[in-house]
């Protein structure tokens, strides 16, 4: 025990360094919402299990993994829709829903004996960890493309060690062949991200265009061949072709760094705009679109996209009308993109 002024002194001044320093406010306020992130997120859990409990709901009991993949996909969806609309309260409540089906699932698990949502969230947390060593490790990663080429590293260690302990639990990687950078693939996507996925994983270890240009002419090529496919009448290799040239236009927006399901969905969309206000135009004038000859619905069609879009915002054909077998097929991608 320090005796006399000068200890004392020396007493206090110690028992300052050892304080600890004030939590600042913008973290105690975070780590309360965390909290009651923590909270809400167990109401959740606990209100699905008593949906699915044995006086619960019976639409509840009655689902299975299999109902509610359509669920699934369709919040997935309605979220992208949520997100273009910019509006966060309807964000948060498609976040929401999104959340139950996740919830939901585990739950169904859980009953089963199989696993729960802490193993759920037990796996994503080690796997964010495992696959982030330049922040959780002594690993170092310059950029981000240096990032995603470990990730893939990890994520193939991972697929080995998962198949030599011979726990693999099929689908998409268990194919019974070599490990493959492609695998984890899921073969359950629509196309046009799958393409995505497999152009996406060749291109960080290299495999990959030049510029974008490449890819322009690449799509030219797949566009002649469809046209030579075309003339030959060859029925049995039209599919292919067009597959072809699918599969390059989403190479495209791959190197470009345009996702192909969300641009064809706004696209989707423009076309769905203008030709609703087209049948809109034919109604105001006491006929129906099928009343019309072909010159007037592009003359209508002409008059819509003045009318809702703004000047130059279209480009060369860029306006996606469906064209008639007669009409020139040359892709609209080609005439708008080259220089």
């Amino acid at each position: 025990m320090p005796t006399g002024k000068k200890n004392k002194r020396k007493a206090r001044k110690a028992s300052k360094v050892r304080k600890p320093s004030k939590v600042p406010g913008r973290v105690q306020k975070s780590a309360k919402r965390l909290a009651g992130a923590g909270e809400w997120f167990e109401k959740l859990v606990a209100v699905q299990a008593r949906l699915r409990a044995a006086d619960g709901c019976p639409w509840d009991r009655e689902q299975t993994h299999e109902s509610l993949r359509t669920y699934l996909l369709e919040e997935a969806y309605e979220v992208l829709e949520a997100l273009e609309s910019r509006n966060d309260r309807k964000v948060a409540e498609e976040l929401g829903d999104l959340l139950l089906q996740i919830v939901f699932h585990s739950e169904i698990a859980r009953q089963d004996r199989r696993f729960d949502v802490t193993d759920v969230i037990r796996e994503i947390h080690d796997k964010m960890v495992r696959r982030h060593p330049h922040v959780f490790g002594e690993t170092r990663a310059k950029d981000s493309a240096e990032v995603l080429k470990n990730w893939e590293q990890i994520k193939a260690e991972e697929r080995r060690a998962v198949k030599g302990s011979g726990t693999a639990a099929g689908g998409a990687e268990d194919r019974g062949s070599t490990a493959s950078l492609l695998d984890g693939v899921s073969r359950g996507l629509p196309a046009t991200l799958e393409g995505f996925q497999l152009t996406r994983r060749a291109a960080r270890i290299g495999f990959d265009w030049e510029n974008a240009e490449g890819v322009l002419e690449k799509i030219a090529e797949e566009g002649a061949e469809l046209r030579e496919a075309l003339a030959r009448g060859a029925s049995g290799h039209i599919e292919e072709e067009i597959g072809d040239l699918l599969f390059a236009a989403v190479n495209l927006a791959r190197f470009l760094h345009v996702d192909p399901e969300i641009a064809l969905k706004k696209a989707n969309a423009k076309f769905s705009r203008r030709f609703r206000a087209m049948e809109q135009v034919a109604l105001e004038s006491g006929r129906t679109l099928a009343d019309l000859p072909r010159a007037e619905l592009e003359a209508f069609w002409e008059a819509v996209k003045k009318k809702g879009e703004a000047p130059g915002k279209e480009g060369a054909d860029g306006d996606g009308r469906a064209r008639n077998a007669g009409d020139d097929p040359k892709p609209a991608l080609e005439r708008a993109g080259r220089r």
